[in-house]
């Protein structure tokens, strides 16, 4: 497993399984965060088996699936939620990590204050 520590609070990874998430706990990770859609491979553990994985490890765990190509402002909404309520650091994973670190850069370039309703 390959980690890319964007900054103190948060990291993307490729994918990973339920046996990786001892190691992601031992190394300080408090939240995960899987941004690959459900079935996209034959091969990847589902959303809900990594969300069960991760709770019996006492990990925070949040999915956000991101269809390769389609990442809007709505994830990155969704990350500022996951960022404002579970603990840090996080650790976000797809298939390869570039996803996930697309949408660090585009919840980061958030503004500060969302708008108001009704502005």
């Amino acid at each position: 497993m390959e980690l890319n520590q964007i900054c103190d609070e948060f990291s993307a990874t490729g994918q990973i399984s339920p046996a990786d998430l001892q190691q992601i706990a031992a190394a300080g990770f408090k939240t995960i965060v899987d941004n690959r859609p459900d079935g996209e491979a034959p091969d990847q553990p589902s959303s809900a088996d990594m969300e069960a994985a991760a709770h019996k490890l006492g990990l925070g765990f949040a999915y956000i699936p991101i269809i390769p190509g389609q990442l809007s402002e709505h994830e990155a909404q969704e990350l500022r939620q996951v960022m404002a309520t579970m603990q840090a650091p996080v650790l976000g994973y797809c298939r390869s990590g570039a996803r996930t670190a697309a949408l660090w850069q585009l919840y980061s370039n958030l503004p500060a204050d969302p708008p108001k309703l009704g502005s």
